[in-house]
């Protein structure tokens, strides 16, 4: 008996070390570039193994939520996987496959459409801070008169001024600080009409919902979310038409939300970048930025505290 355990536990260690040998490399966060026809587009990749062989995940695209991956399969350097489509007039799957090499991978992506396109992927920072942040003075990023400070994201800005208020009354483009930051505590109030939905990106790279959710239970789509990622504590969104409030807190990965005066997500790392998002490079300072293409909303008194 104590020989078959002894030839069991080295056939298990055969495998693992197998797998750390051929696997382990690919396994962690990835930053990732897509090449498309018309802009270089951001998305995000997490990989890690369950149980002793199979490797699973989760993707982001350029937009929507971060999708679960079953399996990732590995031959060698090479790898590929599939995820069912996430919108309702498509019937066919997103197929990435490519190879790892050294800190970075490298392949195609095949859209459900037919596109398809080249990508290159970096290993996520982890954005681990040094030290507790020292916080600087609060900074008015909007003067409540006009857009200055303020940047359209697109040709058909339909982005306003109106009686102190940053407005966007009907869908068109997103809209971000001119300037960047690192660390923060932002504070920022927001107001929408029945049905409606935006989105306040911090660094431009995560985003924090907004949507009509009164009502609702909490969960990773809904109003004090980090989209796709982290779910509220509580669902406290006010009717439609009431104006409400963030208060948030980002330090490296690690972020903090009081939505409508209540703390909804405490000190939660956010794992990678959320659909939308400006770029994929996470260890850069990034703007602050709002959604403009989802339905009206308006914005008002946007204070934010940078670290020093």
């Amino acid at each position: 008996m104590k020989n078959v355990k002894f030839v069991l536990l080295l056939a298990l260690s055969f495998v693992t070390s197998q797998f750390t040998f051929a696997n382990g490399k690919i396994e962690g966060r990835w930053d990732i570039s897509i090449y498309a026809s018309d802009r270089v587009r951001p998305s995000w990749l997490e990989i890690s193994h369950s149980g002793i062989k199979t490797l699973v995940g989760h993707f982001v695209h350029d937009g929507g939520s971060a999708r679960p991956i079953s399996e990732i399969f590995v031959e060698g350097n090479k790898f590929h996987f599939s995820i069912p489509p996430q919108w309702e007039n498509i019937n066919k799957p997103l197929v990435m496959e490519g190879v790892f090499e050294g800190d970075s991978l490298k392949g195609t992506i095949l859209y459900p459409i037919g596109e398809k396109w080249e990508f290159v992927a970096k290993r996520a920072p982890d954005l681990i801070p040094a030290k507790e942040p020292v916080w600087g003075a609060p900074i008015k990023l909007f003067n409540g008169k006009d857009l200055t400070g303020w940047e359209p994201m697109g040709k058909n800005n339909q982005w306003m001024v109106e009686k102190g208020v940053l407005k966007s009354p009907k869908s068109g483009v997103n809209i971000r600080s001119s300037k960047t930051f690192t660390d923060f505590k932002l504070h920022i109030e927001f107001r929408y009409p029945e049905e409606s939905n935006s989105g306040v990106y911090l660094r431009g790279r995560y985003e924090v919902q907004v949507n009509d959710a009164k009502g609702h239970e909490p969960n990773v789509g809904e109003l004090g979310a980090i989209y796709g990622f982290i779910k509220p504590l509580y669902q406290v969104a006010k009717a439609p038409g009431e104006w409400q409030s963030y208060d948030i807190t980002i330090v490296g990965r690690i972020v903090t939300v009081i939505a409508n005066g209540k703390t909804v997500i405490y000190k939660q790392e956010i794992p990678g970048i959320t659909g939308g998002a400006i770029d994929s490079n996470e260890g850069l300072p990034g703007p602050i930025m709002m959604q403009g293409d989802h339905g009206p909303i308006e914005y008002r008194n946007i204070v934010i505290t940078p670290a020093k």
